[in-house]
């Protein structure tokens, strides 16, 4: 499928986001609640976390993009918060819900992007990047996620993610 960009910065990077809309969906497939949860005596961060960590990240690039919105889960994630220990989640069919919703208007929304508005600065305090520079890392940032799910798919004993 052709893929035509308002912005040519943004073909590779919808590429991938594409991708990564279908290795979200495969990465939890099967995992049970239960296992969702299970940190292996570890202090990493579990499935569920990671799951709507993802869908909350998508929803805030949304927003910047101009797309209303917000998860289920939102109070969960707000402000980049990190697990909330002693916390029961919501399933990973509820994050699949909110992902199945938001990936198609955030698609439309990096497909219409302007380079007016990949240009825009964004002041984080002390860091300071473009639109362009936060879209990039945010899909970086997907990628490293989908692919801790996928390494915990295994460590829980589950098969590997399919990429078919």
């Amino acid at each position: 499928m052709e893929i035509k960009t308002t912005s040519e910065r943004m073909y590779a990077l919808l590429v991938l986001f594409d991708m990564h809309t279908s290795f979200y969906s495969k990465a939890i497939s099967g995992i049970s609640s239960r296992d969702a949860h299970n940190r292996l005596n570890t202090k990493a961060n579990h499935v569920s976390w990671l799951a709507g960590s993802l869908v909350e990240q998508r929803y805030e690039l949304a927003n910047m993009l101009g797309v209303s919105g917000k998860q289920a889960a939102h109070e969960l994630f707000e402000n980049h918060q990190g697990i909330i220990e002693n916390v029961t989640y919501p399933s990973l069919e509820e994050f699949k819900k909110d992902w199945d919703h938001v990936s198609p208007l955030l698609r439309t929304a990096l497909i219409n992007v302007t380079d007016e508005k990949l240009n825009e600065q964004i002041d984080m305090g002390p860091v300071k990047m473009t639109s362009y520079e936060m879209i990039a890392f945010i899909i970086y940032r997907e990628a490293n996620c989908i692919g801790q799910i996928a390494l915990w798919r295994r460590l829980l004993g589950y098969e590997a993610i399919k990429y078919d």
